[in-house]
């Protein structure tokens, strides 16, 4: 049985986070400017990040995976979550603006929290719920602004929150098998699970797969590369060490980068809501993962 390996790279997870975050930030913008079906779009772009990877992982981690009954199925269902995540999310962005997309996926923490309650009797501490809801006021007030009411967007914020229920569920499951399987391994295979899930869809939707122009396939691969290697492969990485709930409270942060990304390459000012919402969200952050900080340098000298 293959023990998880926590990241060399760095001394430090939370800098690999970081990492993580700024490279999923960067989808929802990418998603928003394409024409491409965003259920064909998530499907490469989970197939595409297995072959990258299949190119550097060895065999042996593969064929030498021992997982019980129960613990293929949580894997197996952890990468049905993924695959419905990427399919209810990002076709949200179709309905709604990314703002509110965001504003709801930030949630994610909290059923996150729970489930870590119920699953790991893990328990929290009152600083860590009151950076919580630090954080997502923040969310609130960056999303304030950008909100519409309207039925199609009301469809689309309904997208999102399921969404963001499986990607929690998804979280919660790669941290239950995180030291049974390899990161590696496991990412590939939810990774290819995911993208069947989604071929499953197009196939009933009667999409396309393979007529699209050269511009789309390459939308396709800086899918895979940045956001899913870079983003989710390393969320998966992260799960062993430092656990699902911190890894969620990472991502509110996904909305404060989309919005200095979008300032500094797009050219789109930052209004007032955005400000004041983003020294919220990163006060809350950074609080959290300054006590969390504390905890782990304790840990790590113990």
């Amino acid at each position: 049985m293959l023990k998880h390996n926590k990241p060399s790279m760095i001394s430090h997870p939370f800098v690999l986070l970081f990492i993580s975050i700024l490279s999923v930030s960067i989808s929802s913008i990418m998603i928003k400017f394409s024409d491409t079906p965003t259920s064909v779009a998530g499907m490469y772009r989970l197939f595409i990040s297995v072959i990258i990877m299949l190119a550097f992982v060895p065999r042996k981690q593969l064929v030498s995976i021992q997982l019980s009954k129960r613990e293929g199925c949580i894997v197996l269902l952890a990468g049905v979550f993924l695959g419905l995540y990427f399919l209810f999310w990002m076709e949200s962005l179709v309905y709604t603006s990314v703002a509110s997309s965001m504003v709801i996926l930030s949630l994610q923490p909290l059923f996150v929290m729970l489930g870590s309650y119920f699953l790991f009797k893990e328990r929290v501490s009152l600083l860590t719920v009151l950076c919580m809801i630090i954080a997502l006021f923040g969310s609130i007030f960056i999303a304030w602004g950008d909100i519409s009411i309207s039925r199609e967007a009301l469809f689309g914020d309904g997208l999102s929150f399921i969404g963001t229920l499986f990607v929690s569920a998804y979280l919660l499951m790669g941290q239950k098998v995180s030291n049974k399987i390899d990161a590696n391994a496991y990412s590939i295979i939810v990774f290819f699970i995911g993208g069947t899930v989604m071929l499953i869809y197009n196939l009933f939707q009667n999409y396309s797969l393979v007529q699209y122009h050269l511009s789309d396939w390459i939308y396709f691969l800086l899918l895979a590369i940045i956001p899913t290697i870079f983003g989710q492969y390393i969320f998966n990485i992260l799960l062993n060490s430092i656990g699902a709930t911190t890894v969620s409270v990472g991502i509110i942060g996904e909305p404060v980068l989309a919005i200095i990304l979008a300032y500094f390459f797009l050219g789109e000012m930052i209004s007032v809501f955005q400000l004041i919402g983003g020294m919220l969200t990163l006060m809350g952050m950074g609080l959290y993962f300054w006590s969390k900080s504390l905890k782990y340098s304790v840990q790590r000298t113990n």
